[in-house]
């Protein structure tokens, strides 16, 4: 038996796609964090439900979602210079720990039935305010639990598969959930599945790592990670594509309820099954990025990716069938995954290690911060013009952008193939995925990288 488990954790390690899993920090953190993320998805559908059922309202859905998330709109860029400074394990130990007493303060409020909207406005500021510092730091991160960093994409990506077979998982649970014992189990539940990553974290062998010294102040740092990510056009072209993804397509996440009640005509286990399908297709996207061995090819299907969503919100938000609806969404989460997922893993290859904390902390502003933006509008114009009307305008919205940023590939490429040389990135991919410290000869005719595959 033993003989057999071995034989298994080899051929998971050494596959293309779990390759990452054979760096034991990593492995740490990937099992942790199933754990924790499928609790986070559970809280995340008991809140939106929870919510619905005591106001019936999409504007406070959209709401909630906007003061548990705008935090990271404003807060993050000054978490990225903390990660760039600062041992971001520790600070992962601390906002993971913090997540948890807010997970249990929501199970406490709901299972005593003491449960007010004002309560939940309260811990969703917290939750916002906290896991701001968190995600650009948990970003950053990666690259300290990869020796290897020819392993990096994978890790990155990886990191979204689990994130989205949570997605998967934790969603239908949730649903079944809700509807035998109430929302209340769901955040108990969530709480103790922070357990798995802090001790993960714990458990950890982490070199030393030499932060660079500098005598700026946190204005002038943060100044310099802006303009670095400006005057870099290919980055600041991933970031604003992401910034209108998530401002015109991510609230079809917090609108889930409303479908599934008013446009569907169930309950709280519709909900789950609409969310899992989402994340069935996003987990499938994480699978897809995990599978490719080089980051050359990720700006098409940045674009096949975003077009993808956007076709897919418009023809969700005309279905009226359970089914069909459940099917719509797997191209939904697929694109939404891919699009995202080949986003981070480009800007994680081309950043600066010194800029890593501040450029992450740009993408999560972009990625997470739009999001509660976008989720108050289109809640509160829902209420006026239904919200399939909110949804057909965003999904038209991220078409259009997603050909902007075609239009721009060929610049993009030129910008980053000098990148690319210098890490040895395109020879990687004709030396078969050699390590990239190593001496290479430029391929003869390659001017595939970014845009082709």
């Amino acid at each position: 038996m033993a003989f057999k488990y071995l034989n298994l954790k080899k051929l998971l390690q050494s596959s293309g796609v779990f390759r990452a899993l054979r760096h034991r920090n990593y492995r740490l953190f990937f099992s942790g964090q199933c754990i924790s993320l499928i609790g986070t998805w559970m809280q995340q559908i008991a809140m939106s439900w929870l919510v619905y059922r005591l106001t019936q309202s999409a504007t406070f859905l959209g709401f909630i979602s906007f003061v548990g998330q705008a935090p990271s709109a404003f807060l993050t860029p000054f978490a990225g210079i903390l990660a760039d400074r600062a041992n971001r394990r520790r600070i992962l130990a601390l906002t993971q720990t913090l997540m948890m007493i807010q997970a249990f303060a929501l199970a406490f409020l709901t299972i005593t039935g003491h449960i007010q909207v004002w309560e939940i406005i309260v811990l969703s500021i917290f939750f916002g305010l906290v896991n701001a510092i968190d995600i650009p730091v948990r970003q950053a991160f990666i690259v300290e639990m990869i020796e290897d960093k020819a392993d990096l994409g994978n890790a990155i990506a990886l990191n979204s598969s689990i994130f989205n077979g949570a997605r998967l998982i934790g969603p239908s649970i949730a649903g079944i959930a809700i509807a035998l014992v109430g929302e209340g189990i769901c955040f108990l539940l969530n709480g103790l599945s922070y357990i798995g990553i802090i001790i993960a974290l714990f458990s950890m062998r982490i070199q030393k790592q030499t932060k660079a010294k500098t005598d700026s102040n946190i204005l002038q740092s943060l100044k310099e990670g802006l303009g670095y990510a400006y005057h870099f056009t290919p980055i600041r072209a991933v970031l604003m594509l992401i910034a209108t993804v998530s401002l015109m397509g991510m609230p079809y996440l917090i609108l889930m309820p409303v479908f599934a009640e008013d446009v569907l005509h169930g309950g709280a286990s519709t909900l789950g099954f609409l969310m899992g399908a989402a994340g069935l297709g996003a987990f499938t996207g994480a699978i897809f990025l995990a599978s490719r061995k080089t980051v050359v090819g990720l700006g098409k299907w940045i674009v096949i990716a975003s077009s993808l969503f956007g076709i897919g919100l418009v023809i969700f938000s005309l279905s009226h069938y359970f089914w069909l609806s459940m099917v719509i969404l797997v191209f939904v989460g697929f694109g939404m995954m891919v699009q995202v997922g080949a986003s981070n893993i480009f800007i994680q290859t081309v950043v600066e290690d010194d800029k890593r904390g501040r450029v992450m902390s740009l993408y999560t502003m972009c990625f997470i911060g739009m999001a509660p933006v976008g989720s108050l509008l289109a809640g509160s114009i829902g209420d006026i013009i239904g919200v399939p009307t909110v949804l057909r305008i965003g999904g038209c919205f991220c078409i259009l952008g997603s050909l902007m940023f075609a239009r721009k590939l060929p610049a993009l490429r030129e910008r980053t193939r000098p990148v690319y040389l210098e890490r040895g990135i395109i020879p990687e991919v004709a030396l078969d995925i050699k390590s990239a410290a190593e001496p290479y000869v430029l391929p003869r005719n390659n001017d595939n990288d970014f845009e082709d595959s």
